[in-house]
């Protein structure tokens, strides 16, 4: 199985990624860091990596490249093309400040059929935090409609399934939304010994989770809807590929949170606050176009097009 990692940063190489860098070399996987117009870029091409600098990414994608813009994450999404036109079979798509455990990608279920415990939320969208030993925090990208009937979830049992997409939880600052950041600020050990899934489809991040070939020509990591890139990204490709084909799986990574803003995380959330629960009742095939900008569909149509 060809395996690549995918990142993006405009860091010096932090912990995680030299972690990353030595999980890759003994694990046989490709690591891509996408680097961005502030990256050092002389940091990195030193380092045991594929590093595609500003200048080469103009040039193997131009188009794409002039609509996602600089100094931003989404560069990550030309990382994805790459890998797939590499041959990639498995993408992680990670950040540059989750630090992998030893273990990280040891228990890689993607393509393959595993016994997963099995929920099934009241709601039609399942929080998968909602099920751990922290149910008072929720999944950044959950509909905040349903927040007060998150946690009414029934245990179905163990079932097989065959995962295409499979989200590693994160010790450490978790993935929340600014929200709950604010009022909870918590650090977090989670209690997840193996993988689960739901019924219905859930928000999954970018920041440590694993993706087949077959699911990643329909994901991407939105530009220009704030923090719901990755997220809706994620609800998305469900409605592409179906949410039976996610799985998620015990915590493989400590994110030490690179210092943010959480104000201005906020402000950059609510278009999720407004129309998350719109996206995930709307279908796949429409254009989202009340509340999605012009320059997200012109994004959608040349990056799709890129895997044909």
């Amino acid at each position: 199985m060809k395996k690549f990692i995918v990142t993006t940063t405009i860091n010096p190489p932090t912990v995680a990624t030299r972690k990353f860098i030595e999980i890759a070399k003994r694990d046989n996987w490709h690591f891509v860091v996408v680097g961005d117009t502030k990256t050092p870029h002389e940091e990195y091409e030193k380092l045991d990596c594929i590093y595609l600098d500003p200048d080469k990414q103009a040039e193997m994608y131009p188009e794409l490249s002039e609509i996602i813009g600089w100094k931003t994450i989404q560069r990550r999404n030309i990382g994805f093309v790459y890998a797939y036109e590499h041959g990639a079979e498995v993408v992680a798509t990670v950040d540059d400040d989750n630090i992998p455990y030893d273990n990280w990608g040891t228990d890689l279920y993607i393509g393959k059929e595993v016994e997963v415990d099995y929920y099934s939320p009241e709601m039609d969208v399942f929080d998968p935090l909602s099920v751990t030993n922290y149910p008072n925090l929720w999944h950044r990208g959950y509909p905040i409609a349903y927040l007060p009937y998150r946690n009414r979830v029934e245990y179905k049992g163990k079932k097989k399934v065959t995962p295409l997409i499979q989200a590693d939880l994160w010790d450490g600052d978790p993935d929340i939304d600014a929200m709950c950041r604010l009022t909870q600020k918590p650090i977090c050990k989670f209690n997840v010994t193996g993988p689960f899934a739901a019924d219905k489809q859930s928000p999954f991040n970018s920041q440590n989770t694993f993706i087949h070939r077959d699911a990643l020509k329909h994901y991407a990591v939105w530009p220009y809807v704030g923090r719901m890139d990755d997220i809706w990204g994620g609800y998305y490709t469900q409605g592409m590929i179906g949410s039976d084909k996610l799985i998620y799986n015990r915590a493989s990574v400590y994110q030490d949170r690179n210092v943010q803003d959480l104000i201005v995380n906020l402000e950059k959330e609510i278009i999720g606050y407004r129309h998350t629960l719109d996206f995930t009742k709307s279908s796949p095939y429409v254009s989202y176009s009340e509340y999605i900008p012009e320059q997200t569909q012109k994004f959608k149509k040349v990056y799709f097009n890129s895997f044909k």
